[in-house]
């Protein structure tokens, strides 16, 4: 995780989905909260293209700060408050 690159984009994401309603439109599917926010919706609101929300949520998703659920083809992302946590209480220690 320390050896990944913080981006601007990446911080803005994961300031985003701590409330997702107040940032992204309803899916037509799910619930923002519960289920997460797609990559199309994330690539929507950075004005980037899609593969580059894909490349930036994936990371997250892989050092543990986002989780993942399918529903039918799609990827949703939401925050993992606990590993979160965690990962402030490694920082504010010192570590």
């Amino acid at each position: 995780m320390l050896r990944t690159p913080v981006s601007e984009q990446r911080m803005w994401i994961l300031e985003w989905l701590k409330d997702p309603e107040a940032h992204f439109p309803p899916p037509r599917r799910g619930d923002l909260v519960e289920d997460g926010v797609t990559a199309a919706a994330v690539a929507a609101k950075l004005a980037v293209p899609r593969s580059v929300a894909d490349a930036d949520l994936r990371l997250l998703a892989a050092i543990g700060l986002l989780r993942t659920k399918r529903i039918r083809r799609h990827t949703h992302y939401r925050r993992d408050e606990v590993r979160i946590a965690e990962v402030a209480r490694m920082f504010e220690k010192g570590w």
